[in-house]
């Protein structure tokens, strides 16, 4: 059994939804070029196209021997030549072999390299082949992996390593992208105070703005840090309105129904609430609105609900303004190495970890402790109205995922 059915809140799917189409309504266009050194966590602007065939011409898969199939009648073959990788062979001439090595070109003539294991050097130089033979064997193919002109990688693609050896292959030096998200991190709360100042009476460290700075960085954001604003209402209003040229402003705390709650409030007043209350948990209070035009998102302020509403809500409403189309976090389905009784009415996310294959959680999945999202590997989703017994199987997602 699943389903959202909590009056005034709104699932998670429709959530994310929401906020996707919101991002893809304000696409951040602008571009730069970089050097392919600096692209790691940049997306691309325009589609990688292949300038040359890759590899650009036929090359041994081995060091062995490269000969042409005809030539060979079970007679050992007299060694023409020998190729190294990075010179350019002379044609192959008829009758003989050549002495070749992994990644040299093929000399022309030639349709096939015997692996050296399975060739013998007489003693006159000449070389015997032992085993059955076939035109093409271990020979990489000029363009078996890119054709000139063909696309390589989509405009959207979030550069990592792997991408952008495949462009260095290319010979492609420098890389149009989309330019770094602008975003302010306000942390709310008269409660909160910076690392390193002395606490006093009814306060804590403010660890949410290490968490997300940190995070936003690795999503390859530029981050303005706003500090931690007091609970006040003018204030408030103030602190966003001069955060007029980001991207987004990104605020932890006040987004509840407390009191001292002013982040919904002033978008009330002063510019309009997209979304608020999520049938999640930990998470409910995440609001989406607009101040005076510029896209905000309230993330509650309990740490854990920080990490798990900007790791699946924030995380791919940025990446999709940037022109990702691929915003699904791996997951994969593990048994449950606990028991889960109590059916909610919203969808939970818990701190886990595999242990000889199961899914455990953390003993204290309260949404202030921090420390469990620490121990964890990942987080577990338990659907709404669902119960658990030892071995059901549920959603495993790697934090490692959440935020690369």
């Amino acid at each position: 059994m699943s389903g959202c059915d909590h009056p005034g809140l709104m699932p998670v799917e429709d959530a994310l939804r929401r906020l996707l189409d919101l991002a893809a309504a304000a696409p951040i266009e602008a571009c730069e070029t970089v050097a392919l050194a600096d692209a790691d966590g940049r997306v691309l602007a325009e589609p990688l196209v292949a300038g040359l065939d890759l590899p650009p011409w036929d090359n041994s898969a081995m060091d062995g021997y490269a000969l042409r199939l005809a030539d060979w009648r079970g007679e050992p073959l007299v060694v023409s030549q020998r190729i190294l990788a990075g010179s350019a062979p002379a044609p192959l001439q008829p009758g003989t072999c050549a002495r070749i090595f992994t990644g040299a070109p093929l000399p022309e003539g030639a349709d096939l390299v015997e692996m050296q294991e399975n060739a013998e050097v007489l003693d006159d130089g000449r070389v015997r082949f032992l085993e059955p033979m076939r035109a093409g064997q271990n020979v990489r193919a000029r363009g078996q992996e890119t054709r000139t002109g063909e696309t390589v990688l989509p405009a959207g693609t979030r550069l990592g390593p792997i991408e952008m050896g495949l462009c260095a292959s290319l010979g492609a030096a420098e890389l149009l992208v989309r330019r770094r998200p602008v975003v302010a991190v306000i942390s709310t709360g008269d409660e909160l105070v910076p690392p390193g100042q002395p606490l006093g009476p009814g306060q804590i460290y403010n660890s949410n703005r290490s968490l997300l700075i940190a995070w936003l960085k690795r999503l390859g954001c530029a981050v303005v840090d706003a500090g931690i604003l007091a609970d006040d209402l003018a204030l408030t209003r103030k602190a966003l309105g001069e955060l007029g040229q980001v991207d987004l402003i990104l605020s932890t705390g006040g987004v509840s129904v407390g009191e001292a709650d002013f982040l919904g409030v002033a978008l009330r007043e002063e510019g309009e609430l997209a979304l608020w209350k999520l049938a999640i948990k930990p998470g409910k209070p995440l609001t989406f609105g607009h101040f005076r035009g510029v896209p905000v998102i309230g993330l509650p302020g309990n740490p854990a609900s920080t990490l798990v509403t900007f790791g699946l809500l924030t995380r791919p409403y940025l990446l999709r303004r940037l022109g990702v189309e691929e915003l699904e976090p791996l997951g994969f389905t593990v048994p449950a190495g606990f028991i889960w009784k109590k059916p909610g009415n919203r969808r939970e996310y818990l701190r886990a970890r595999l242990e000889n294959g199961r899914a455990v959680i953390y003993p204290n999945q309260s949404s202030g402790v921090l420390r469990s999202a620490a121990w964890a590997e990942g987080l577990v989703e338990v659907l709404e109205g669902t119960t658990l017994a030892e071995g059901d199987t549920l959603r495993f997602i790697p934090l490692s995922e959440l935020q690369a």
